[in-house]
């Protein structure tokens, strides 16, 4: 049997095996248990397709879990002010924090983003997170491959994809912690830093440009504004921001608001007004994959703007219809919508289209924020990332992590994400 707690093989990092053995008998199972020291923390010069196809997908098929405890809590922390997501408004966190333990005491923590109206309801999250918690604490040790193919078979699908991605999270960081590797390096190392974009919520002209002046303050020249309920008040708010920081760039997020003939409209009328956003996002309803694909063609062939499908991509199967009949330049991905495997499917089918790519989240706190800042930052494949939710909330219960400096995000050389939830506080 290959040890529990151990990797063979990670071509971002070597280990040795020390000469402490252990030997004992667990759950009826004979288990040699090694221990594993890092002797190189610079990865190999391999390019990064080898790297992130050999690497986490080697270490899945090679590292044994032995879970001890696994636990989900209720996460609620409250927004500085109100959030469009898609077709709703969110005031308030109401998320899921799980915390796994291996045998050998390295623990691993995720977070299942709800969003009711798209996810489903906490209540229900937290019932199929206690669920694969508890199979996790039954099981015999197991290939970490083994345990999230298990993980997928208890929480299948769309339905089930952000309870399954906050499980994926914290088994994933418990091994990185494990292995002593930073999640950025275990998904590549193509980067130790990335650069986000930050939201302005649904409010005034006045308090948008407030924030817009607060956050150009702080270094952020990419802004990304919640639009696509009402035409006139869409142009307010970006008239007033664009007066005050007439080089600040703009993301337009429709959360599918528009008629397609609305979003030619609100592109004819920002051109007039000289702004030319970078992107457009979800113009239209996800189901109208014609609006998509006619908006989307006017934006770049009239403007040069790239148009995002976000709620329209539901499965990799979605990804691949704007793939095949180009509806779109840029496909939203979120963790907590494909899971982590999933959304590791996603890049991987998209590497060779010419479809770009954007990361984004749901309404997150900076622990499974900070998990899809290491894939990305550890891919280098993504060319937009907005990753910002953190900033807007209240308070933050997440401690160590990534380094923030305005817009850019710093990685360090600390284990899985560096950091842990004030698990004291989580209800």
């Amino acid at each position: 049997m290959v040890p529990v707690g151990s990797a063979l093989f990670s071509p971002t990092c070597n280990f040795f095996f020390s000469p402490c053995i252990s030997r004992s008998m667990h759950r009826s199972q004979n288990v040699i248990k090694f221990c594993v020291s890092n002797v190189m923390a610079e990865p190999t010069t391999v390019r990064t397709s080898e790297r992130t196809s050999l690497g986490f997908k080697n270490l899945t098929e090679t590292f044994w879990v032995d879970v001890q405890r696994a636990e989900g809590r209720e996460l609620n922390v409250a927004l500085s002010a109100p959030l469009s997501l898609g077709l709703s408004s969110v005031e308030n966190v109401e998320n899921v924090a799980i915390r796994v333990e291996l045998s050998n005491g390295c623990v691993g923590w995720g977070e299942v983003a709800v969003v009711p109206l798209v996810t489903g309801d906490q209540t229900k999250a937290l019932v199929k997170v206690r669920e694969a918690c508890q199979f996790l604490r039954q099981s015999p040790p197991m290939t970490l491959n083994f345990a999230l193919d298990e993980i997928a078979r208890i929480l299948p699908g769309s339905e089930f994809a952000s309870v399954r991605a906050g499980v994926e999270m914290a088994l994933i960081d418990a091994v990185a912690n494990s292995i002593d590797i930073p999640l950025w390096r275990l998904f590549g190392g193509a980067s130790n830093s990335l650069s986000t974009v930050t939201t302005i919520p649904a409010v005034s002209p006045a308090e948008a440009s407030e924030l817009a002046s607060k956050y150009c303050k702080l270094g952020f020249s990419t802004l990304k504004l919640n639009v696509g309920r009402n035409i006139t008040a869409d142009i307010d708010v970006l008239q007033a921001i664009h007066a005050v920081h007439p080089h600040c760039s703009f993301i337009l997020d429709a959360n599918e608001g528009y008629t397609s003939e609305e979003a030619v409209e609100v592109l004819g009328k920002l051109n007039d007004m000289g702004v030319i956003p970078v992107l457009f996002e979800q113009p239209v309803h996800r189901d109208d994959w014609s609006g998509l694909h006619d908006v989307s063609n006017f934006a770049r062939d009239t403007y040069g703007i790239s148009v995002v499908a976000d709620e329209s991509c539901r499965s990799l199967n979605d990804v691949q219809k704007v793939m095949q009949e180009n509806l779109a330049s840029v496909v939203n991905i979120k963790l907590a919508k494909f899971g982590v495997l999933g959304t590791l499917q996603i890049i991987k089918a998209t590497r060779k289209s010419g479809l770009h790519l954007m990361i984004d989240g749901m309404i997150e706190t900076r622990l499974a924020t900070g998990f899809a800042l290491h894939l990305a930052a550890g891919l280098g494949c993504i060319k937009y990332v907005n990753l910002n939710t953190p900033f807007l909330l209240s308070e933050d219960p997440f401690v160590g992590g990534c380094e923030v400096s305005g817009a850019i995000y710093n990685f360090t050389n600390a284990r899985g994400q560096g950091g842990f939830l004030k698990w004291t506080i989580v209800s």
